[in-house]
C-alpha cells in the first residue's frame, strides 16, 4: 500500500478514485494514563515515541480502511486532531483511496493489490 500527502504519484497513473479514507484513534490528555511521565521541558523521547506511534496507528487505520475498498494507494494524505473532551484528543489520517498502476517505458502495468 502507498501512502503519499503528494496528490500524485510520479512514474504511476491513477486509474480509479475510490473516496476518501479515514483512520483515527483517540489518546488521553492524562499523561500517566498513556505511559508517559513527563510532557515539559527539553525533547522527551517517551512523548515523542507516543506520538509517533500514535500517528503510526491513525496510518494504519486509514490503509486499512483503503484495503477495504479495494485501494492499493493513498494520495494527499493529512492528518488533523482534535479536543473531543477536556480529557480525550482525536488524530486523524485522512487522505483520498486510488488505484495507481505503476508506467513501466511509457506503458502502464497493473499494479498488484
Amino acid at each position: 500500500m502507498l501512502v503519499v500527502t503528494t496528490d500524485n504519484l510520479p512514474g504511476y497513473d491513477i486509474r480509479e478514485v475510490l473516496g476518501e479514507v479515514i483512520g483515527v484513534t483517540a489518546r488521553s490528555h492524562n499523561p500517566f494514563a498513556e505511559g508517559v511521565r513527563s510532557l515539559h521541558g527539553g525533547s522527551n523521547p517517551d512523548v515523542v515515541g507516543a506520538l509517533t506511534r500514535w500517528r503510526e496507528e491513525a496510518v494504519e487505520r486509514m490503509a486499512q480502511e483503503a484495503l477495504k475498498r479495494g485501494a492499493n494507494a493513498v494520495v494527499g494524505m493529512r492528518f488533523d486532531h482534535r479536543e473531543v473532551t477536556s480529557s480525550l484528543v482525536e488524530i486523524c489520517a485522512y487522505g483520498t483511496a486510488a488505484v495507481v498502476a505503476l508506467r513501466v517505458n511509457g506503458a502502464v502495468a497493473s499494479a498488484a493489490r
